[in-house]
């Protein structure tokens, strides 16, 4: 059976970093596990080191996920190598999965073990902006992925179904010039000041002017949602209750969702209730056995 063909039965569970509750976030135990705990896809962040490779990290600098710091971009691929990417989550990983000095991965070693899983699988592409680099991080994303045999007409590369994801609407227009857009998901949540200033640590003066170009930004992904011009639309769960008609809108028109991060039953329950056809989560195990009990 088919992604596709499982979504009519339940949705689709995507593993959010891997399963990044288990394991630290992007390494390869957390992905190996997804893939044994059956996800029928992953979701990764990219961003692009010093010397131009696409490395899966979810954060701009360094300092939350490693004994590293700074900025990604200001280092090179053999210089993140010889960081720690996994301590800091304070969880043995199983010999099987790989010792320390190999889980942090690049976006190729992503492909080798989606590659391996046997099954057909999803990657959900996350394209990480303010990029230093700007439209130029999608521009290399394609190229890597194209070098690895990746469709563009289909979106397949080997078994893995892949899609690509922004919150950035001129990420996504860029990508709609040569990828199919039912392949393009639009990321929206609501901006919220306070929470700005203390990812970023910046003041009153800055942390509004941040705002207001985020929430210019979430204006236009909504307008690329509500002219159907991307396939999939990628609100966050606080969203999804916030807005419920719009919500239903988008559903009406034929959008397919992917709801992030989706980890409590309750959250659960009320994406099946809606028809919310793809559930981005940190504890795939926990999502798909409750999707898998009878109602």
């Amino acid at each position: 059976m088919s992604i596709q063909e499982s979504a009519a039965a339940r949705p689709l569970v995507y593993a959010h970093r891997g399963a990044s509750a288990a394991f630290a976030e992007h390494t390869r135990a957390a992905y190996l596990q997804a893939i044994a705990d059956g996800a029928d896809g992953v979701e990764c962040d990219v961003h692009l080191t010093r010397d131009q490779h696409a490395v899966l990290i979810h954060d701009a600098n360094l300092d939350r996920t490693s004994n590293g710091t700074g900025p990604v971009a200001d280092h090179t691929l053999e210089e993140l190598r010889q960081l720690d990417f996994c301590s800091w989550k304070g969880v043995r990983i199983p010999e099987a999965y790989g010792p320390p000095s190999k889980q942090f991965l690049t976006l190729p070693e992503l492909l080798d073990l989606l590659r391996l899983a046997g099954r057909e699988i999803g990657l959900a592409i996350e394209l990480k902006h303010p990029s230093p680099f700007q439209l130029r991080l999608e521009d290399r994303v394609l190229a890597v992925l194209e070098a690895e045999g990746w469709d563009r007409s289909t979106s397949m590369l080997d078994n893995i179904r892949i899609s690509f994801m922004s919150f950035s609407p001129d990420a996504v227009k860029h990508l709609l010039r040569t990828v199919p857009a039912a392949a393009l998901c639009q990321l929206v949540d609501d901006v919220e000041v306070d929470e700005i200033r203390e990812e970023l640590g910046v003041g009153p003066v800055a942390g509004g002017a941040l705002a207001n170009i985020m929430k210019a930004a979430q204006t236009e992904g909504e307008r690329l949602l509500d002219d159907c011009e991307v396939g999939l639309a990628g609100p966050g769960m606080d969203y999804v209750r916030r807005h419920a008609r719009t919500v239903r809108r988008w559903l009406d028109s034929g959008r397919t969702f992917r709801v992030w991060t989706v980890d409590r039953p309750e959250d659960v329950a009320l994406c099946r209730e809606l028809g919310i056809q793809e559930i981005t989560t940190n504890r795939p195990a926990d999502v798909r056995a409750q999707l898998l009990a009878p109602l």
